[in-house]
């Protein structure tokens, strides 16, 4: 896609970001289907930084416009037309453009309401605008004077330096050009100086004094040129002693060094190299042999060329004076041709040096690959085999992995189908356990009518316990058979208030929590051992399917009650 900024995948495609549900504090906005055809745009104008917004609600305000295109870039003006539902907002800045085009094809409710004066769907696109078709062209254009100003620049310096104009005539420039003339560094420009004032016409009788002094210095240039010269041939000479030297001993050691190979090939010493080895060791001794009988032909032949140069030197010397005014050009010609010679062989001698070590190396290297090949060409073939058997163990032992793997998830699921199974049947013995007592509680209920001499001992020999436990100090209630002491009196008095304001009943937790906030010190266990010695007024039930159960307690007190009780 021209211009986007977003992430590129391997293959230089945009990816596209996942087009989610946008909530504003104002508006509403959900994405197109995920099947739905792509926006359709114009060909972006260059410049763009307006953009044209369609679809949009009857109860759309630019301020919700705003809102909404602010998380693209920062804006400068919002226009929304008044009779048609479009309008245009005007971005800061140009990428800003393609990241708003996100929006296209988006739902727009006002407020979440779908109703048809506050929904609209968004379409989204390039808009064509004059301040950004002139703000553009302003761009270009300076764009190109930097651009000429840039190759102005660039010409500028690489053209070349115009000479230095030559200083006009005058005592006091001939004074110093006399001085230049003196010095090496400065004998060509200051000789160039002088041609061109006797090219000028500027000698005349006053000043033919100044020339001649100065023609007279040109002069003695030479005779520096010619002691320059002959230090420089003395230097060539002590270079030639000195490589001569020197290769002498580069000789010597040359025959040193085939001495060692032959007493290396000696039958005591050569029983005991391996055969790779021997061959390393002849071939070594005849590149030795090659490199030294090449460098002897190179000196000879250089020694015979300057035997014959010399020789050439003696019989050009003799009493003509023609040939005593050629002596230096062919003194200078064979100085050149020495120091090109040196400078050649020297490079010719290093690059033979370099050619014959990487020769030497590269032999090595192949006979050393050879051997390996050799040593290791019989323990390949076992070292696939064990790769191979590594591999089937390997196999093996995933595939294990994966039965185990199945066979644990299998016996987790069979463990919650039976945990679930269990709690059902625990569940549907409670109520089978709760209709039951129910049961019986309505039959003693029946039966106190029927037996009010009994409730008449009871309640005497109530009396009876009630004197004895006062007798012995044991502060107790009792009420039908069960006794209570003050403490727990008390707590089946706060819980049946408790559980009387909650009919949908509470944990033993809860009940707990409650005693507490009011600074009734007991334990949870203390609490429900309580509430499970008084079923006739607690109850518990359990709510919730699976990991959801839950065991509430509830009141019962007034239920089982019947007419006659007088209630």
């Amino acid at each position: 896609m021209p211009g986007w900024q977003g992430p590129i995948d391997e293959m230089g495609m945009p990816i596209m970001p996942v087009k989610e549900i946008i909530r504003k504090e104002n508006s509403v906005l959900y994405p197109p289907p995920p099947n739905a055809p792509p926006p359709t745009t114009r060909e972006r104008p260059p410049g763009c930084r307006t953009i044209f917004v369609g679809g949009l609600p009857e109860t759309c305000t630019e301020e919700m416009l705003q809102e909404v295109f602010v998380d693209f870039g920062i804006t400068t003006s919002v226009r929304k037309s008044k009779k048609k539902n479009f309008a245009h907002v005007r971005f800061e800045h140009e990428e800003s453009v393609e990241r708003a085009l996100f929006l296209s094809g988006y739902r727009m409710k006002v407020e979440d309401k779908d109703d048809k004066p506050n929904t609209g769907r968004l379409h989204v696109d390039y808009a064509m605008a004059r301040d950004d078709q002139y703000e553009f062209e302003c761009k270009q254009r300076s764009m190109i004077r930097d651009m000429r100003h840039r190759q102005r620049m660039e010409e500028d310096r690489l053209r070349p330096p115009s000479p230095p104009p030559t200083a006009q005539y005058s005592d006091y420039e001939a004074a110093a050009l006399h001085d230049q003339l003196k010095n090496d560094e400065d004998f060509m420009k200051a000789s160039s100086t002088l041609l061109t004032w006797m090219e000028r016409g500027d000698v005349n009788r006053r000043n033919i004094n100044q020339f001649y002094s100065m023609i007279q210095c040109v002069n003695s240039h030479i005779r520096r040129l010619l002691s320059e010269k002959q230090a420089h041939e003395e230097e060539l000479m002590a270079m030639k002693q000195r490589f001569k030297s020197l290769f002498e001993g580069l000789l010597r050691q040359f025959d040193q060094i085939e001495k060692v190979f032959v007493v290396a090939q000696k039958q005591r010493n050569w029983d005991h190299f391996t055969k790779a080895q021997r061959k390393n060791v002849e071939m070594w001794l005849k590149q030795a042999k090659e490199i030294k009988q090449s460098q002897q032909d190179e000196f000879l032949s250089g020694r015979q060329e300057d035997e014959m140069e010399m020789s050439e030197e003696d019989d050009s010397g003799g009493p003509s004076n023609s040939k005593k005014a050629k002596r230096p050009d062919v003194n200078e010609y064979s100085t050149n041709q020495y120091v090109e010679m040196a400078s050649r062989l020297a490079l010719v001698n290093n690059l033979k040096d370099e050619n014959d070590e990487l020769k030497c190396q590269l032999e090595v290297y192949k006979n050393e690959v050879a051997v390996l090949k050799q040593e290791t060409g019989t323990s390949s073939t076992d070292r696939e085999k064990e790769v191979r058997s590594l591999q089937m163990a390997m196999q093996g032992m995933q595939q294990q992995l994966i039965t185990v793997r199945n066979e644990h998830m299998e016996y987790k699921k069979k463990m919650e189908q039976e945990k679930s199974s269990l709690v059902l049947e625990k569940q549907i013995a409670l109520d089978k356990y709760e209709n039951l007592k129910s049961e019986k509680l309505r039959s003693e209920q029946q039966g106190t009518t029927s037996k009010n001499d009994e409730d008449n001992q009871t309640e005497e020999k109530d009396k009876a316990q009630t004197d004895q436990s006062s007798k012995v100090g044991d502060d107790t209630i009792s009420s039908t058979g069960i006794h209570f002491s003050d403490k727990e009196a008390q707590l089946v008095g706060l819980v049946c208030c408790f559980l009387h304001v909650h009919p949908t009943g509470a944990s033993i937790d809860y009940i707990w929590s409650y005693l507490h906030r009011l600074g009734v010190s007991c334990r949870v266990s203390e609490l429900e051992t309580l509430l499970e010695k008084i079923p006739v007024i607690f109850r518990q039930e359990l709510s919730g399917v699976g990991a959801t159960i839950e065991r509430r307690w509830h009141f019962t007190g007034y239920k089982n009650l019947s007419p006659t009780t007088g209630l």
